[in-house]
């Protein structure tokens, strides 16, 4: 466990928010650095409540859906409308996050408010190697790993259940995975979304030490994604649940 380190869930739906609920988002806290991973609907009062003004190190983004980035938008209005003028933000995501987020503000330079580094790539961030992996989605989407000297986290992002997720979880210390359970998934002639059994199945894979599942798909019984989550991992399985922090 890495000292004075915590994930906070600011939303966990898939396709789009159930009453109470956001779409996926996390607050990385490591070593009083501050990472933003995905910033879907409903995540940015959240993220507000414990980070004024949207104060954070580094914005990391998987792909250009909207239940993944659509209020990195009302992020960019907070720091461009917003009374103080802020730094811009590092922000880590594949081009056509911003190329989506420009037609919802077209008369306004995005990169006003974030310095934008194109995934996929491999650079560091404060104390952390952040690597990051294609993987099969509708879109360009990155699985993204975050190893520092004493924590590895990784995330899927959304992806079809595909070999390359055991080397992006590999030993992690928390392997944040997709778990959508739409119904009639694995009957689909092409995948882009996993079930919470397979997501135990490549976190077992993978090694990881714990399992937290998200994204999802409304209407769910999260208890039958981490029974099903069990079978085939036998470390902890995690519910991603909004106000959730984990101690990393």
């Amino acid at each position: 466990m890495a000292k004075d380190s915590r994930l906070t869930v600011l939303g966990s739906c898939g396709g789009f928010p159930e009453p109470g609920r956001a779409c996926n988002g996390f607050l990385l806290e490591h070593a009083d650095y501050t990472i933003v991973l995905d910033l879907g609907y409903g995540t940015l009062p959240r993220l507000l409540a414990s980070r004024p003004g949207g104060d954070v190190d580094a914005i990391v983004i998987t792909h250009e859906h909207p239940d993944h980035c659509i209020d990195l938008h009302a992020l960019f209005r907070v720091r461009f409308y917003g009374s103080d003028r802020h730094a811009r933000i590092p922000l880590y995501c594949p081009p056509g996050v911003l190329d989506r987020l420009a037609g919802i503000e077209p008369d306004v330079d995005l990169s006003v408010v974030f310095d934008l580094t194109p995934l996929p790539g491999s650079c560091d961030i404060g104390p952390f190697r952040l690597t990051s992996t294609v993987l099969p989605h509708f879109v360009d989407n990155v699985g993204v790993r975050l190893q520092s000297r004493d924590l590895t986290l990784a995330y899927t992002g959304d992806t079809a259940p595909v070999p390359e997720l055991a080397e992006l979880g590999r030993d992690a210390d928390l392997f944040i995975v997709e778990a959508t359970d739409r119904p009639g998934e694995i009957a689909r002639p092409a995948r882009n979304l996993m079930t919470a059994a397979e997501a135990g199945q490549w976190a077992a894979a993978a090694g990881a030490e714990r399992l937290l599942l998200t994204h999802f798909w409304p209407g769910r019984d999260r208890r039958a994604s981490i029974a099903a989550a069990r079978e085939h991992y036998k470390g902890d399985v995690i519910a991603a649940d909004e106000g959730l922090i984990l101690d990393l």
